[in-house]
């Protein structure tokens, strides 16, 4: 996997999920979403791009938080938003 300095940013540990049941957007509008991410920043869980609201990248892009992974089952890759790279 690429490296980038954005990494650096997040903690050690994962943060804990604010929504473990689905993407926290798309629950309160009553959307479906097809992948979720967890926000390494702060926990957001959001849908991926390939979903129709892209709430994952909309957090990025309201909060700034760089890096997220995926919060799929036995997924473990991280995404960085600013580089569009995984690492």
């Amino acid at each position: 996997m690429a490296t980038c300095e954005h990494v650096q940013t997040v903690p050690a540990e994962d943060p804990s999920p604010n929504t473990p049941q689905g993407c926290q957007e798309c629950l309160e509008e009553g959307t479906r979403w097809v992948h979720l991410r967890l926000c390494l920043g702060c926990g957001h869980v959001g849908c991926c791009d390939s979903s129709p609201r892209r709430h994952a990248t909309a957090h990025f892009q309201k909060e700034g938080h760089p890096i997220a992974r995926s919060f799929e089952p036995g997924e473990d890759w991280r995404w960085c938003f600013v580089d569009n790279l995984i690492v």
